[in-house]
């Protein structure tokens, strides 16, 4: 094992440690907003099914509610490409 990494330049192992960074850093920053479009969508249900006449417009704040917090997710997924190469 440690004959393998004495044959790996100190640029790869630079390389792969970003990579590895990056992927964790769009993981970890996936998982708020998964967590928040859960809590949403939850949310949403629970209110139409009690107030079953008012399902029209707690879908429509729903589906806001949703694409803004998939912008953030969006917004992680741009941060992990730029810092990909650098």
């Amino acid at each position: 094992m440690l004959s393998f990494l004495a044959q790996i330049g100190a640029d790869e192992m630079l390389n792969g440690l970003k990579a590895i960074g990056a992927g964790l850093g769009y993981g970890l920053a996936a998982v708020g907003p998964g967590v928040g479009i859960g809590i949403v969508v939850g949310n949403a249900i629970s209110s139409m099914a009690r107030q079953p006449e008012s399902a029209g417009m707690v879908r429509t704040t729903m589906f806001l509610g949703i694409a803004f917090t998939e912008a953030l997710a969006l917004i992680g997924f741009v941060v992990f490409i730029l810092l990909l190469p650098a």
